[in-house]
């Protein structure tokens, strides 16, 4: 057999999405690539590695095991280019971050010049809901979390990225006056909630009872991208962070309402476990951000004064 290490990377990625068009996307290659250089791994076995049926790749168990071995070979081999790179003098190995999905919009610029001046960092960041995040990072599934809620049950540290302001946010159908609104037409705006749990959700729903404002909620949107395009075409308002929204305002598509006690403001946050041994990766990223935080917030977010 001779097999390569670039067919057991393609063949690892397809058995993974059990798609040659996702996977093809993934590995930065185009369909037809993949799909020959599946063809000849599966030519150096006499036991399918793989069916299909209709349009649909199933994995057989042969290949899934063959997938697993492939996924160990694959990390072996990371694994003497971290050393090597390690032996150089050079930062190397994973990095691991969750992320709430709204940070999204914050992470990247904190990580940009950290990545590109480590050049055998790797880095996996998952974005996903309040939740996951906090269950990876209790599980030490993760190095790192962003999130604008502190969890109380984690023991953690923290550095305190910047703001989160979250301001009354609707499309551009709204005739605004300019002036902040009462708790009367506060009450008949048709309102869109995140979903359950989120950090978001929360400070909304605590907004909205402590002022005593009654309210009728019109729908439930489990991302803010998805909230965002609700408000976007005009089916309600919401409460929500506006560092997701700076070009939508800018063309005139969302507008920020006036409110008496907004915005909300609470803040992103950098955590980890209190009890975490970090890795030199781990412990450089953190020597960036307390070197970097002020001016990288001066430089990509101070359009937020604008809104004050």
């Amino acid at each position: 057999m001779k097999y390569t290490l670039h067919q057991l990377e393609i063949f690892h990625k397809v058995s993974e999405l059990q798609s040659v068009t996702k996977a093809s996307e993934e590995l930065f290659l185009t369909q037809p690539a993949v799909s020959i250089q599946l063809k000849n791994f599966q030519d150096q076995f006499q036991i399918p590695l793989f069916e299909i049926v209709g349009r649909k790749i199933y994995i057989t168990e042969f290949g899934e095991e063959i997938a697993r071995t492939a996924e160990n070979i694959l990390n072996e081999v990371k694994s003497i280019n971290y050393k090597a790179l390690s032996f150089q003098g050079e930062l190397a190995g994973k990095l691991k971050i969750a992320i709430v999905s709204t940070a999204k919009y914050v992470m990247p610029y904190f990580l940009t010049d950290f990545i590109n001046q480590n050049k055998g960092v790797d880095l996996s960041m998952d974005v996903t809901n309040k939740s996951e995040v906090v269950r990876s990072l209790e599980n030490n599934e993760i190095d790192f979390a962003m999130v604008s809620t502190i969890p109380k049950h984690l023991k953690i540290n923290r550095i305190q990225l910047m703001d989160n302001k979250l301001y009354l946010v609707g499309g551009k159908q709204y005739k605004s006056t300019g002036k902040s609104i009462t708790t009367k037409e506060f009450e008949q705006l048709p309102l869109i909630y995140r979903e359950q749990g989120s950090a978001t959700r929360n400070k909304m729903e605590y907004f909205i009872a402590s002022n005593n404002i009654s309210t009728y909620k019109k729908m439930e949107l489990k991302s803010n991208e998805a909230l965002k395009q609700a408000i976007v075409a005009g089916l309600g308002f919401s409460i929500m962070p506006l560092i997701g929204i700076k070009n939508e305002l800018k063309n005139g598509d969302l507008q920020v309402i006036p409110v008496k006690k907004l915005p909300i403001t609470t803040n992103w946050n950098l955590i980890w476990l209190k009890s975490k041994n970090l890795s030199s990766i781990a412990k450089s990223f953190i020597e960036n951000i307390d070197e970097n935080k002020d001016d990288i917030i001066k430089t990509h977010f101070d359009w937020f004064d604008s809104y004050e």
